[in-house]
C-alpha cells in the first residue's frame, strides 16, 4: 500500500500562516548592524507591513534584498514562504545564489522568480481554478508572431494593393495594449498613424488571434499575465490556498511594472498585507515596453500604513559625479527626493565638451579612450552611452579606423541596419556594377519585382544585354521597363558623374525614401538614421574610402578572431542608455547631448515623455565610477535644412557651472 506524506501547518485565525517562535538575534549567523549601513539594515530588519524601499543608483539594492531574505529564513520563517519577483530569471537566481553563501542551503528554497515564471507554475498547479486546461502550451515571441501572420494571411489581408502592417507590428501593438490597458486604436494613432485606415481590420486579427489561442489551448506571455491577474483578484477557494502558504512578497525593479503587474501585486496580498517593493523611481525609463512610472510613485496609495525607506549611500561613483546627477533629478517634477552621497575621496569634475561638428566629437573620444588605455584603464572599463542607436553610427567608424575593438549593446551596428544597407547597396553597385549581391538587394526593393525576375535582370546584366555604363535608354525595350527604368537612370548618373559621395548619398536618399516607406511599418522612426548616414558621407571625398570604411567591421566576429580570454574582454562597450541600465565603468561617454535629440523632439509635446527623458539622462550619467564626459556636436545636419546650429541639451545647459567643466573643441583639434 502506497503512504501518503501530509504536511501539518499552524493557520492563525486570518488563515495565514502563523509567526515561527521569535529568535535570539545576538546568535544569528549573520551580524547584520556589521554588514550593512543604518537604512540597508533597516529595510532588511523589516518584517510585517508595506514596504516602500526607494534604492538610489549604486546604494547596494541588491544586497539589502539578499540580506533580508536571509534575515527572514534566520528568523525561523518558512523559505517557501517567501515570494521574491524580479524581472529576469538570471536576478532572481543570482539573489538566491548569494542569499545560500550567506547563510546556508536554505534560502534556495525561496520562491523566486520573474513574474512570467510564477505565473506560469500557478496556473499549471491551478489551473481549474483559473479555467484552464493544465496543459496548455506557452506561445514565445516567435510563436506569437506566426500565428499572427498565419491569420492575416487566411483573411486575405497581404496583398500588392494596400499595405497592411506586418506580424512584428501587430503583435507589438497587441502586447502594448494588454500590458497597459491602452485601446489597440490609441497605440495605433500615437505609434503607426499611416495604418489608422486599417483599423477595423487590425481589430478583427486580433478578435481571431484570441479565439485561436483559446481554441487551440494556447497562451502567450501577456496571457500568463492576464490569467493569475483574474486568478488572484476573483479569491476563490484556489486563490485562498496559494496566498495562505505566501507570508512575504518582495518585488525588485518595482519601477518598471506596468498596470497589469501592479494589480498582480496587489492581489498577491488580500490574505497578508507583507509587501516589499524595491525600485528607483529616478530609473524608470522603460515605459516603451509598457512600464508605468505611475505604479511607484502611487505605491503609498495602494497599500495602509507604507513606510518609505531611502536608500542613498552610493558605494559606484566619486561625489563630484554624485553632485552632477543629484542636481539633474532635483528638477525633475514628480519625484522621491533623495541625495546620492559617497565615502569616498576625490574624483574630477564631470566635462561637458562641445564639439564644432559630430565628427569631431567622434574624434575626440576616440583620442581620450586611447589616453585612458595610457593612464592603465582598460577598454572593458571603458562605455559610451547614447539616447539612441544611430547616435553612435559616426563614432563606430572612427573607432574602427583607430583600431579600437568595441562591442554594441541595444540597437544594431551601423551595417548591420536593413535600411542603411538598402541605401548602401545603390552605393556598392555605382563603385562595381557586378556586386550581385547588392544588385539583388536594390532589385528586390521594387514592386513586381520577386527572386525570379531579379534573377532574369542579373542574367542580363552578366550578359552585358543590360548595363549601367551606358546611358540606359536600351531598357525601354526590357519588358520590366516600368518596375526598373527608373533605378537603372539612377545607376547611370551614380556610377558615370563625378559627384562627392554626399551629393551621390542624396540622390540614393531621394530615390530610396518611397520605396523606404513601403518596407518599414516603423519608417517614422527608422528615417532619422538615414539623415545620420548623409551626414557621415560628408566627411568623404572619395566614395571608394566610404564603402572601406563602412566594411570595415566584420558583421560576424569568428571564434579564431577572440583568441585568449583576456582578450575576448578587450572591447569599448557602446550601449543605448535603455541596455546600460544596471551596469557601470571606470569611464563613460554620454554623446550627442543635443536639444532635439536628447531630449527627443517627440517628448517634447507631452511633459511624462519628458520628464522620462530625463530620467535617461540620470541613468547614463550615474553608470560611472571615475570619469564622465558628455558630448555634443555644434552643428548637425538636417536632410531638409542642411547644417544647422545646435542647442546643448537642456539637462547639460541648466547644470551649475560649479558642478561640471565646460570644454570646446574646435576644428585645429586635427
Amino acid at each position: 500500500m502506497i503512504q501518503k506524506k501530509y504536511t501539518l501547518k499552524r493557520l492563525n485565525n486570518t488563515g495565514a500562516l502563523a509567526k515561527p517562535t521569535p529568535k535570539d538575534e545576538s546568535r544569528f549567523v549573520i551580524k547584520y548592524q556589521h554588514e550593512l549601513n543604518p537604512a540597508q539594515l533597516e529595510a532588511a530588519s523589516a518584517l510585517d507591513g508595506a514596504y516602500l524601499i526607494i534604492a538610489g543608483a549604486g546604494t547596494g539594492k541588491t544586497r539589502t534584498l539578499v540580506y533580508r531574505v536571509a534575515r527572514l529564513v534566520e528568523l525561523g520563517y518558512d523559505p517557501k514562504s517567501i515570494l521574491l519577483l524580479t524581472f529576469t530569471r538570471k536576478a532572481a537566481n543570482e539573489m538566491m545564489n548569494r542569499a545560500s553563501v550567506l547563510l546556508d542551503n536554505r534560502c534556495s528554497k525561496v520562491n523566486g522568480g520573474t513574474f512570467h515564471s510564477f505565473a506560469n507554475m500557478t496556473l499549471r498547479k491551478y489551473s481549474k481554478a483559473a479555467g484552464l486546461d493544465s496543459s496548455f502550451t506557452i506561445l514565445d515571441q516567435g510563436d506569437t508572431e506566426d500565428v499572427i501572420n498565419l491569420i492575416r494571411s487566411q483573411a486575405g489581408l497581404i496583398t500588392k494593393e494596400k499595405r497592411f502592417p506586418n506580424k512584428q507590428t501587430l503583435a507589438k501593438v497587441f502586447s502594448l495594449s494588454v500590458n497597459t490597458e491602452r485601446t489597440v486604436e490609441e497605440i495605433i494613432e500615437a505609434d503607426y498613424p499611416h495604418f489608422i485606415d486599417n483599423i477595423d481590420k487590425i481589430l478583427d486579427v486580433k478578435k481571431v488571434f484570441v479565439n485561436y489561442k483559446q481554441k487551440n489551448n494556447l497562451l502567450d506571455y501577456d496571457d500568463l499575465l492576464v490569467h493569475l491577474k483574474n486568478f488572484l483578484l476573483g479569491f476563490g477557494p484556489g486563490a485562498k490556498s496559494l496566498l495562505s502558504s505566501i507570508k512575504f512578497v518582495m518585488v525588485d525593479e518595482y519601477q518598471d511594472t506596468n498596470k497589469l503587474q501592479a494589480e498582480i501585486v496587489k492581489g498577491l496580498t488580500r490574505m497578508n498585507n507583507n509587501i516589499m517593493v524595491v525600485g528607483d523611481d529616478s530609473q524608470s525609463i522603460y515605459s516603451f515596453r509598457g512600464a508605468n512610472f505611475k505604479n511607484i510613485m502611487e505605491f503609498p496609495n495602494l497599500f495602509k500604513d507604507v513606510k518609505i525607506i531611502k536608500l542613498e549611500e552610493n558605494y559606484r561613483s566619486v561625489q563630484p559625479i554624485l553632485s552632477f546627477t543629484n542636481d539633474i533629478i532635483d528638477k525633475a517634477i514628480e519625484k522621491y527626493p533623495k541625495n546620492l552621497f559617497t565615502h569616498k575621496t576625490g574624483g574630477d569634475l564631470p566635462v561637458i565638451v562641445a564639439a564644432s561638428t559630430e565628427n569631431l566629437q567622434s574624434k575626440f573620444i576616440v583620442e581620450k579612450i586611447l589616453d585612458l588605455r595610457e593612464e592603465g584603464v582598460a577598454l572593458k572599463d571603458i562605455a559610451v552611452l547614447f539616447r539612441s542607436s544611430f547616435f553612435s553610427f559616426d563614432l563606430e567608424i572612427e573607432l574602427s579606423k583607430a583600431n579600437i575593438p568595441f562591442q554594441k549593446f541595444g540597437g544594431m551596428k551601423f551595417i548591420e541596419t536593413a535600411h542603411i544597407k538598402d541605401a548602401l547597396a545603390f552605393l556598392r553597385i555605382a563603385a562595381n556594377p557586378k556586386d550581385v549581391v547588392s544588385w539583388y538587394r536594390v532589385l528586390l526593393l521594387h514592386e513586381g519585382v520577386g527572386p525570379k525576375t531579379a534573377q532574369k535582370i542579373l542574367d542580363e546584366l552578366a550578359t552585358a544585354h543590360l548595363t549601367i555604363n551606358a546611358n540606359p535608354d536600351n531598357v525601354v525595350s526590357f519588358k520590366f521597363k516600368d518596375a526598373i527604368a527608373k533605378l537603372f537612370q539612377l545607376l547611370y548618373k551614380l556610377h558615370t558623374e563625378k559627384n562627392l559621395p554626399s551629393e551621390k548619398a542624396q540622390m540614393v536618399l531621394d530615390y530610396y525614401y518611397p520605396l523606404f516607406k513601403d518596407k518599414y511599418d516603423d519608417f517614422n522612426k527608422r528615417k532619422k538614421d538615414l539623415d545620420i548616414f548623409q551626414n557621415i558621407t560628408e566627411n568623404y571625398r572619395s566614395l571608394d574610402s566610404l564603402l572601406a570604411d563602412m566594411a570595415i567591421e566584420p558583421i560576424i566576429d569568428s571564434v579564431v578572431d577572440i583568441g585568449a580570454e583576456d582578450k575576448e574582454n578587450e572591447f569599448v562597450t557602446l550601449s543605448t542608455i535603455h541596455s546600460a541600465k544596471g551596469l557601470e565603468w571606470h569611464s563613460v561617454f554620454i554623446i550627442h547631448a543635443v536639444e532635439g535629440f536628447f531630449p527627443s523632439s517627440r517628448s517634447a509635446d507631452n511633459i511624462e515623455n519628458l520628464e522620462e527623458e530625463r530620467r535617461l539622462m540620470y541613468v547614463a550619467s550615474t553608470r560611472a565610477k571615475q570619469n564622465l564626459f558628455i558630448t555634443y556636436p555644434m552643428n548637425i545636419y538636417d536632410r531638409e535644412a542642411g547644417i544647422t546650429l545646435s542647442k546643448p541639451s537642456r539637462f547639460i545647459s541648466e547644470i551649475n557651472s560649479d558642478l561640471a567643466e565646460g570644454w570646446l573643441l574646435e576644428e585645429e583639434f586635427e
